[in-house]
Protein backbone atom coordinates (compact mmCIF):
# COMPACT_ATOMS: atom_id res chain seq x y z
CA UNK A 1 0.00 0.00 0.00
CA UNK A 2 1.36 3.45 -1.18
CA UNK A 3 -1.18 5.78 -0.41
CA UNK A 4 -3.76 5.98 1.49
CA UNK A 5 -7.15 8.52 2.33
CA UNK A 6 -8.60 9.32 5.86
CA UNK A 7 -11.64 10.38 6.63
CA UNK A 8 -11.62 12.15 9.90
CA UNK A 9 -9.73 14.92 11.42
CA UNK A 10 -9.85 13.95 15.18
CA UNK A 11 -7.30 12.12 17.24
CA UNK A 12 -8.57 8.45 15.60
CA UNK A 13 -7.92 10.06 11.95
CA UNK A 14 -4.79 12.28 13.17
CA UNK A 15 -3.00 9.26 15.00
CA UNK A 16 -3.79 6.76 11.87
CA UNK A 17 -2.33 9.12 9.49
CA UNK A 18 0.69 9.42 11.45
CA UNK A 19 1.28 5.91 11.97
CA UNK A 20 1.23 5.45 8.04
CA UNK A 21 3.05 8.16 7.63
CA UNK A 22 5.95 6.99 9.43
CA UNK A 23 6.13 3.63 7.52
CA UNK A 24 6.20 5.54 4.13
CA UNK A 25 2.74 5.54 3.12
CA UNK A 26 1.45 8.81 1.77
CA UNK A 27 -1.70 10.31 3.25
CA UNK A 28 -4.36 12.57 2.29
CA UNK A 29 -7.07 13.49 5.48
CA UNK A 30 -10.39 14.98 5.06
CA UNK A 31 -12.43 16.50 7.53
CA UNK A 32 -15.48 17.99 7.29
CA UNK A 33 -14.78 20.83 9.57
CA UNK A 34 -11.73 22.55 11.13
CA UNK A 35 -8.80 19.13 11.78
CA UNK A 36 -9.33 18.29 16.07
CA UNK A 37 -12.01 21.06 16.51
CA UNK A 38 -14.79 17.91 17.38
CA UNK A 39 -15.09 15.09 19.89
CA UNK A 40 -11.36 15.16 20.52
CA UNK A 41 -11.05 18.44 21.25
CA UNK A 42 -14.23 18.21 23.28
CA UNK A 43 -13.25 15.69 26.22
CA UNK A 44 -11.68 16.02 28.81
CA UNK A 45 -8.34 13.93 28.41
CA UNK A 46 -8.33 11.36 31.24
CA UNK A 47 -6.04 8.83 30.14
CA UNK A 48 -8.67 5.86 31.71
CA UNK A 49 -11.91 4.72 31.16
CA UNK A 50 -13.99 6.29 34.16
CA UNK A 51 -14.40 3.10 35.19
CA UNK A 52 -12.61 1.09 33.70
CA UNK A 53 -14.05 -2.17 35.66
CA UNK A 54 -17.40 -1.88 34.24
CA UNK A 55 -15.81 -2.39 30.46
CA UNK A 56 -15.44 -5.74 28.24
CA UNK A 57 -11.67 -6.93 27.98
CA UNK A 58 -11.23 -5.59 24.63
CA UNK A 59 -11.77 -2.09 26.39
CA UNK A 60 -9.30 -2.84 28.63
CA UNK A 61 -6.69 -4.24 26.38
CA UNK A 62 -7.00 -1.23 24.14
CA UNK A 63 -6.52 1.11 27.25
CA UNK A 64 -3.37 -0.48 28.89
CA UNK A 65 -1.31 -0.34 25.72
CA UNK A 66 -2.19 3.17 25.50
CA UNK A 67 -1.16 4.00 28.92
CA UNK A 68 1.73 2.77 28.86
CA UNK A 69 2.62 4.80 25.17
CA UNK A 70 1.21 8.29 25.94
CA UNK A 71 4.46 9.57 27.81
CA UNK A 72 6.12 8.33 24.61
CA UNK A 73 3.62 10.23 22.47
CA UNK A 74 3.89 13.28 24.01
CA UNK A 75 7.63 13.62 23.91
CA UNK A 76 7.99 12.53 20.24
CA UNK A 77 5.57 15.09 19.23
CA UNK A 78 6.74 17.80 21.55
CA UNK A 79 10.18 17.25 20.61
CA UNK A 80 9.24 17.18 16.81
CA UNK A 81 6.92 20.38 17.22
CA UNK A 82 7.53 22.68 20.40
CA UNK A 83 4.36 21.98 21.37
CA UNK A 84 3.53 19.94 24.61
CA UNK A 85 0.59 18.00 24.79
CA UNK A 86 0.85 17.86 28.41
CA UNK A 87 0.09 14.72 29.91
CA UNK A 88 0.18 14.98 33.29
CA UNK A 89 0.38 11.63 35.56
CA UNK A 90 -2.17 13.36 38.29
CA UNK A 91 -3.87 10.22 39.69
CA UNK A 92 -7.35 9.73 39.85
CA UNK A 93 -9.39 9.44 42.85
CA UNK A 94 -13.14 7.55 42.89
CA UNK A 95 -15.03 9.15 45.48
CA UNK A 96 -17.53 7.15 47.98
CA UNK A 97 -17.77 4.42 44.69
CA UNK A 98 -20.09 1.01 45.89
CA UNK A 99 -18.38 -0.90 43.25
CA UNK A 100 -14.81 -1.43 45.94
CA UNK A 101 -15.22 -4.96 45.12
CA UNK A 102 -15.63 -5.46 41.82
CA UNK A 103 -13.25 -2.37 41.09
CA UNK A 104 -10.35 -3.88 43.25
CA UNK A 105 -10.71 -7.41 41.71
CA UNK A 106 -10.57 -5.93 38.35
CA UNK A 107 -7.46 -4.43 39.04
CA UNK A 108 -5.87 -7.58 40.65
CA UNK A 109 -6.80 -9.26 37.45
CA UNK A 110 -5.37 -6.79 34.95
CA UNK A 111 -2.64 -5.86 36.75
CA UNK A 112 -3.12 -2.07 37.76
CA UNK A 113 -1.87 -0.49 40.60
CA UNK A 114 -5.74 0.62 42.34
CA UNK A 115 -5.97 1.35 46.25
CA UNK A 116 -8.86 2.01 48.62
CA UNK A 117 -7.59 4.90 50.48
CA UNK A 118 -9.70 6.08 53.96
CA UNK A 119 -11.15 9.68 54.70
CA UNK A 120 -8.17 10.98 56.41
CA UNK A 121 -6.51 9.85 53.26
CA UNK A 122 -8.95 11.35 50.87
CA UNK A 123 -8.37 14.81 52.11
CA UNK A 124 -4.25 14.54 52.52
CA UNK A 125 -5.02 13.37 48.58
CA UNK A 126 -7.09 16.47 47.11
CA UNK A 127 -7.95 18.93 50.35
CA UNK A 128 -10.19 20.79 48.44
CA UNK A 129 -12.88 18.46 48.63
CA UNK A 130 -16.30 19.18 50.22
CA UNK A 131 -16.43 17.49 53.39
CA UNK A 132 -18.39 14.19 54.04
CA UNK A 133 -16.08 11.57 51.78
CA UNK A 134 -15.61 8.80 53.71
CA UNK A 135 -13.71 6.35 51.21
CA UNK A 136 -12.43 6.26 47.82
CA UNK A 137 -10.36 4.41 45.54
CA UNK A 138 -7.15 5.89 44.34
CA UNK A 139 -4.74 5.34 41.58
CA UNK A 140 -1.73 7.27 41.06
CA UNK A 141 -0.41 6.33 37.99
CA UNK A 142 -3.29 8.26 36.08
CA UNK A 143 -2.97 10.54 33.66
CA UNK A 144 -4.72 13.38 31.49
CA UNK A 145 -3.94 14.50 28.40
CA UNK A 146 -4.29 18.51 27.28
CA UNK A 147 -6.77 17.47 24.14
CA UNK A 148 -6.64 20.68 22.80
CA UNK A 149 -3.02 20.78 22.62
CA UNK A 150 -2.32 16.94 21.87
CA UNK A 151 -4.52 17.83 18.40
CA UNK A 152 -2.52 20.78 17.75
CA UNK A 153 0.89 19.16 18.65
CA UNK A 154 -0.22 15.63 16.19
CA UNK A 155 -1.45 18.50 13.01
CA UNK A 156 2.11 20.40 13.31
CA UNK A 157 3.82 16.93 13.22
CA UNK A 158 1.47 15.90 9.96
CA UNK A 159 2.44 18.77 8.65
CA UNK A 160 5.96 18.00 8.47
CA UNK A 161 5.90 14.95 5.90
CA UNK A 162 5.86 15.64 2.52
CA UNK A 163 3.64 12.83 1.76
CA UNK A 164 0.65 13.95 4.07
CA UNK A 165 -1.94 16.64 2.43
CA UNK A 166 -4.56 18.12 4.72
CA UNK A 167 -8.23 19.02 3.44
CA UNK A 168 -10.17 21.13 5.85
CA UNK A 169 -13.83 22.17 5.09
CA UNK A 170 -14.29 19.56 3.13
CA UNK A 171 -17.31 17.34 3.83
CA UNK A 172 -17.35 13.74 1.82
CA UNK A 173 -20.36 13.05 0.60
CA UNK A 174 -19.69 9.16 -0.71
CA UNK A 175 -17.41 6.72 -1.03
CA UNK A 176 -15.92 5.44 -4.40
CA UNK A 177 -15.69 1.77 -5.76
CA UNK A 178 -14.42 0.31 -8.61
CA UNK A 179 -14.74 -3.83 -8.91
CA UNK A 180 -16.10 -3.95 -5.56
CA UNK A 181 -13.11 -2.23 -3.99
CA UNK A 182 -13.12 1.25 -2.00
CA UNK A 183 -10.58 3.21 -3.91
CA UNK A 184 -11.68 6.85 -2.64
CA UNK A 185 -13.94 9.51 -1.71
CA UNK A 186 -16.16 12.09 -3.40
CA UNK A 187 -15.62 15.48 -2.25
CA UNK A 188 -18.03 18.69 -3.44
CA UNK A 189 -15.35 19.69 -5.71
CA UNK A 190 -14.00 15.97 -7.39
CA UNK A 191 -12.85 13.26 -6.60
CA UNK A 192 -9.62 11.59 -4.58
CA UNK A 193 -8.25 8.39 -4.84
CA UNK A 194 -5.52 5.95 -2.98
CA UNK A 195 -4.94 2.43 -2.29
CA UNK A 196 -7.14 2.20 0.68
CA UNK A 197 -9.85 4.57 2.85
CA UNK A 198 -9.97 4.72 6.48
CA UNK A 199 -12.93 5.98 7.88
CA UNK A 200 -12.54 7.57 11.37
CA UNK A 201 -15.41 10.23 11.19
CA UNK A 202 -16.60 9.59 14.65
CA UNK A 203 -20.40 9.91 14.94
CA UNK A 204 -20.67 10.78 11.23
CA UNK A 205 -19.03 7.11 10.59
CA UNK A 206 -22.12 5.28 9.55
CA UNK A 207 -24.04 7.79 7.59
CA UNK A 208 -21.12 7.26 5.10
CA UNK A 209 -21.83 3.09 5.86
CA UNK A 210 -25.39 3.74 4.95
CA UNK A 211 -25.61 4.67 1.16
CA UNK A 212 -23.44 1.32 0.71
CA UNK A 213 -25.96 -0.89 2.35
CA UNK A 214 -24.41 -1.16 5.86
CA UNK A 215 -25.54 -0.16 9.21
CA UNK A 216 -23.08 0.56 12.07
CA UNK A 217 -24.95 1.65 15.14
CA UNK A 218 -22.81 4.50 15.86
CA UNK A 219 -25.01 7.66 17.19
CA UNK A 220 -23.73 11.23 18.45
CA UNK A 221 -23.79 11.23 22.14
CA UNK A 222 -23.42 14.63 23.29
CA UNK A 223 -21.50 15.61 26.06
CA UNK A 224 -21.39 19.47 27.73
CA UNK A 225 -18.88 20.82 29.92
CA UNK A 226 -17.43 23.70 31.53
CA UNK A 227 -13.73 25.33 32.62
CA UNK A 228 -12.96 27.11 35.73
CA UNK A 229 -9.66 29.09 36.40
CA UNK A 230 -8.11 28.18 39.45
CA UNK A 231 -4.28 29.14 40.71
CA UNK A 232 -2.10 26.34 38.89
CA UNK A 233 -1.87 23.33 41.40
CA UNK A 234 -5.34 24.32 43.39
CA UNK A 235 -6.41 20.86 42.48
CA UNK A 236 -3.54 18.40 42.75
CA UNK A 237 -5.72 15.11 41.72
CA UNK A 238 -8.57 13.98 39.10
CA UNK A 239 -11.57 13.27 41.21
CA UNK A 240 -14.47 11.32 40.29
CA UNK A 241 -18.02 11.26 41.96
CA UNK A 242 -21.27 9.75 40.86
CA UNK A 243 -20.23 10.09 37.18
CA UNK A 244 -18.79 13.46 37.13
CA UNK A 245 -15.13 14.60 37.52
CA UNK A 246 -13.06 17.70 37.61
CA UNK A 247 -9.83 17.31 36.23
CA UNK A 248 -6.54 19.94 36.39
CA UNK A 249 -4.18 21.69 34.11
CA UNK A 250 -0.66 22.52 34.49
CA UNK A 251 -2.33 25.98 34.48
CA UNK A 252 -4.83 26.17 37.18
CA UNK A 253 -7.83 25.61 34.38
CA UNK A 254 -10.04 22.59 35.99
CA UNK A 255 -12.24 20.93 33.71
CA UNK A 256 -15.88 19.90 35.05
CA UNK A 257 -17.60 17.03 32.91
CA UNK A 258 -20.18 15.67 32.00
CA UNK A 259 -23.09 15.31 30.70
CA UNK A 260 -24.67 12.55 28.63
CA UNK A 261 -27.06 13.29 26.00
CA UNK A 262 -29.21 12.03 23.07
CA UNK A 263 -29.71 14.69 21.12
CA UNK A 264 -28.75 13.93 17.40
CA UNK A 265 -26.17 16.24 15.77
CA UNK A 266 -27.32 18.91 18.11
CA UNK A 267 -24.08 20.38 19.87
CA UNK A 268 -25.58 23.80 21.02
CA UNK A 269 -24.86 24.42 24.93
CA UNK A 270 -27.74 24.61 27.46
CA UNK A 271 -28.27 26.89 30.68
CA UNK A 272 -29.91 23.34 32.14
CA UNK A 273 -26.70 21.28 31.75
CA UNK A 274 -24.95 24.72 32.63
CA UNK A 275 -26.70 24.59 35.78
CA UNK A 276 -26.40 20.96 36.62
CA UNK A 277 -22.65 20.98 35.74
CA UNK A 278 -21.82 24.12 38.55
CA UNK A 279 -24.39 22.10 41.27
CA UNK A 280 -22.12 19.09 40.60
CA UNK A 281 -18.79 21.26 40.70
CA UNK A 282 -19.96 22.82 44.10
CA UNK A 283 -20.77 19.37 45.60
CA UNK A 284 -17.55 18.27 44.74
CA UNK A 285 -15.26 21.15 45.49
CA UNK A 286 -16.72 23.86 47.14
CA UNK A 287 -13.90 26.16 46.42
CA UNK A 288 -15.38 26.60 42.37
CA UNK A 289 -19.14 27.69 44.00
CA UNK A 290 -17.23 30.99 44.00
CA UNK A 291 -15.86 31.03 40.75
CA UNK A 292 -17.84 31.76 37.29
CA UNK A 293 -16.80 29.00 34.31
CA UNK A 294 -15.02 30.69 31.92
CA UNK A 295 -16.39 28.32 28.99
CA UNK A 296 -19.17 26.24 28.44
CA UNK A 297 -18.54 23.73 25.45
CA UNK A 298 -20.14 20.53 23.86
CA UNK A 299 -18.60 18.04 21.89
CA UNK A 300 -20.33 14.98 19.68
CA UNK A 301 -19.55 11.29 21.02
CA UNK A 302 -19.39 8.67 19.15
CA UNK A 303 -21.59 6.63 20.86
CA UNK A 304 -21.75 2.77 20.26
CA UNK A 305 -23.43 -0.32 21.71
CA UNK A 306 -21.39 -1.44 24.08
CA UNK A 307 -17.94 1.00 23.95
CA UNK A 308 -15.91 -1.29 21.91
CA UNK A 309 -14.69 0.17 18.84
CA UNK A 310 -14.93 -1.03 15.51
CA UNK A 311 -11.15 -1.21 13.89
CA UNK A 312 -10.70 -3.39 10.72
CA UNK A 313 -11.35 -3.83 7.05
CA UNK A 314 -15.03 -4.03 5.85
CA UNK A 315 -16.13 -8.00 5.06
CA UNK A 316 -16.92 -8.10 0.89
CA UNK A 317 -15.53 -4.67 0.76
CA UNK A 318 -11.81 -4.47 0.28
CA UNK A 319 -9.45 -1.19 0.69
CA UNK A 320 -12.26 0.55 3.21
CA UNK A 321 -11.22 0.33 7.02
CA UNK A 322 -12.85 1.63 9.69
CA UNK A 323 -11.63 3.27 13.32
CA UNK A 324 -14.41 4.73 14.97
CA UNK A 325 -17.23 3.78 18.05
CA UNK A 326 -15.08 4.62 20.88
CA UNK A 327 -17.82 6.42 22.39
CA UNK A 328 -16.54 7.94 25.93
CA UNK A 329 -12.86 6.59 25.58
CA UNK A 330 -11.43 7.94 22.25
CA UNK A 331 -8.67 10.02 23.60
CA UNK A 332 -7.52 6.96 26.37
CA UNK A 333 -7.68 4.10 23.34
CA UNK A 334 -6.61 6.23 20.14
CA UNK A 335 -2.89 5.50 20.47
CA UNK A 336 -3.75 1.63 20.49
CA UNK A 337 -6.70 1.68 18.40
CA UNK A 338 -4.63 3.70 15.76
CA UNK A 339 -1.46 1.34 16.11
CA UNK A 340 -3.67 -1.86 15.83
CA UNK A 341 -5.61 -0.41 12.53
CA UNK A 342 -2.43 -0.05 10.95
CA UNK A 343 -0.85 -3.46 11.91
CA UNK A 344 -3.43 -5.04 9.97
CA UNK A 345 -3.68 -2.61 6.84
CA UNK A 346 -0.08 -3.00 6.60
CA UNK A 347 0.21 -7.17 7.39
CA UNK A 348 2.43 -6.70 10.48
CA UNK A 349 1.63 -8.98 13.47
CA UNK A 350 -0.94 -6.75 15.55
CA UNK A 351 -0.28 -5.20 19.09
CA UNK A 352 -3.14 -6.64 20.76
CA UNK A 353 -5.86 -9.76 19.18
CA UNK A 354 -7.85 -7.98 16.27
CA UNK A 355 -10.65 -9.91 16.74
CA UNK A 356 -12.94 -8.11 19.46
CA UNK A 357 -12.94 -4.98 16.94
CA UNK A 358 -13.80 -6.79 13.84
CA UNK A 359 -16.59 -4.76 11.99
CA UNK A 360 -18.10 -8.25 11.27
CA UNK A 361 -19.52 -8.04 14.88
CA UNK A 362 -21.43 -4.68 14.65
CA UNK A 363 -22.12 -4.21 10.88
CA UNK A 364 -25.02 -5.33 9.43
CA UNK A 365 -27.25 -5.27 5.90
CA UNK A 366 -30.32 -3.12 5.57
Amino acid sequence: MQSCIVVGGGVMGGLTALDLLEQGVSVTLVERQAFGRESSWAGGGIVSPLYPWRYPAAISALANWSQGFYPQLAAELSAATGLDPEVSTTGLLWLDHAETEQALAWAKAQQQPLDTLSAAAIYQQVPQLAPGFTQALWQADLANVRNPRLLAALKARLQQFAGFTLHEQAAVSGLQQTAGRVTGVQLANGTLTADAVVLAAGAWSGDLLAPLGWVLPVQPVKGQMLLYKAEPGWLPSMVLYQGRYAIPRRDGHVLLGSTLEYAGYDKTTTAEARSSLQASAAELLPGLADMQPVMQWAGLRPGSPDGVPVIGEVEGLAGLWLNTGHFRNGLVLAPAACRLLTDLMLQRPPIIDPEPYAPARQLTRR
